[in-house]
């Protein structure tokens, strides 16, 4: 982990859960980001207080309002970003921001389908083409050989339930259909960006944080998730560190696991 240095990193859906705590574990490492821009719907909502509160005591946290499904917001956050970095460039991209409705074979519609589809898919690929030249100009400002984070990457937030190989173990536990769906395209968009990104030196890889504890893990009553935050973020921070080419356009665990498509 002591090598591991990213000047810059982006984290959408960054007021709450897991994107939270991925801007504070930032903070808090001992070689800590130059900025970390913090992005999420609603800077001045209620539900990002805690993030506002975290900004106001760190310099280096940078609330951008971003909001996936809007184009004209997603540019404004770009330029912004551009201006605060001074000419150096995007270190890391962490696609994080995400929703997951109930759903279920019966119950879906084509309005639910479509509106996860556009959070879940559209939003991480209008994002990641917003920051592209700004991840290029890292990884082309950088003294790093190979692929890592630490040069140019891009890290989307995925999940198990995207995995078509592994659907028969997990459907009947958790059906969620349009999230299962617009994750299943998530996996494809990476493998995509993989095989595009690869000759500018930008890692992709998608990564499967677990059954976590939060607003989105607990949406089923009755039924908890297994792991808390602080247990998948420290999980996530470790695969961000030794994330490598060997990882390029891979679905991996928290724990360091390759899943099968």
């Amino acid at each position: 982990m002591a090598g591991f240095h990213v000047r810059s990193v982006l984290v959408t859906g960054s007021n709450r859960g897991i994107g939270l705590e991925m801007v504070k574990r930032f903070i808090g490492k001992p070689n800590p980001p130059e900025v970390i821009f913090a992005t999420c719907r609603d800077p001045e909502g209620a539900r990002a207080q805690e993030l506002k509160i975290l900004a106001s005591k760190h310099p280096n946290v940078v609330i951008l309002q971003l909001e996936a499904t809007d184009a004209a917001s997603i540019t404004s956050a770009a330029k912004e970003a551009e201006a605060r970095l001074g000419g150096t460039g995007l270190n890391l991209l962490i696609n994080n921001a995400g929703v997951m409705p109930p759903s279920t074979l019966a119950s879906a519609s084509a309005e639910d389908m479509l509106s996860v589809y556009s959070t879940n898919v559209v939003g991480p690929l209008l994002v990641t083409q917003a920051f592209l030249p700004l991840l290029k100009k890292a990884a082309q400002g950088s003294n790093q050989k190979g692929l890592s984070c630490s040069r140019a990457a891009v890290v989307n937030i995925s999940t198990v339930l995207g995995s078509i190989a592994k659907t028969p173990e997990t459907f009947s536990f958790v059906p969620v259909v349009s999230y299962r769906c617009s994750k299943a395209a998530l996996n494809m968009l990476t493998k995509c960006q993989s095989l595009g990104y690869q000759e500018d030196g930008i890692l992709c890889a998608a990564l499967h944080p677990g059954w976590v504890k939060t607003e989105l893990g607990n949406f089923q009553p009755g039924v908890q998730a297994d792991l808390t935050v602080d247990e998948s973020v420290s999980g996530l921070m470790k695969m961000l560190c030794n994330l490598s080419e060997k990882h390029h356009g891979a679905l991996l665990t928290w724990e360091g696991n390759t899943l099968p498509w």
